[in-house]
């Protein structure tokens, strides 16, 4: 298919990201994200090619939500992981997991102890209803395979 005008970064509008914390406490993620959502603005701080820059975390956060805990298959007791899952909008500078957890410190004070695992499940055009869908999808209505 071939794509209509403007390039593929232009038609990036947000990504929807899954952050698993090891050893964190469930509860105690619940509480960052509570204070999280009601900050109308969390400053944090990051090394980029410009230098240390500090910036609004909070504003590029479209949904923040903790995904409840899973049993492990045995059933028997595991190590906590509490998992998030965020859609945060592409703004300059971007916002990235890395800042969303920078910003659960500042809150909340929230220091996961062990690094997280951070998965990109979903990148693409924000709806209206606030999913993410593929940038390409106004180029495929109508289009058929091998049509040029």
């Amino acid at each position: 298919v071939a794509a209509a005008g403007g390039s593929l970064a232009d038609r990036i509008e947000a990504s929807r990201w899954r952050i698993e914390l090891p050893d964190v406490d469930p509860a105690a993620l619940q509480q960052a994200v509570t204070a999280f959502t009601a900050a109308g603005e969390i400053q944090v701080e990051r090394m980029t090619k410009q230098g240390r820059r500090t910036f609004d975390a909070r504003a590029a956060v479209i949904a923040i939500d903790m995904l409840p805990p899973s049993e492990t298959p045995s059933g028997e007791p595991a190590v906590p992981c509490a998992i998030l899952e965020v859609v945060v909008r592409q703004v300059t500078p971007s916002v990235r997991p890395d800042d969303v957890l920078s910003g659960l410190r500042v809150v909340a004070g929230l220091e996961p102890p062990v690094p997280p695992r951070v998965t990109r499940l979903a990148q693409g055009t924000l709806t209206a209803q606030g999913e993410i869908v593929d940038p390409l999808d106004a180029d495929r209505d109508g289009a058929t395979i091998g049509e040029r």
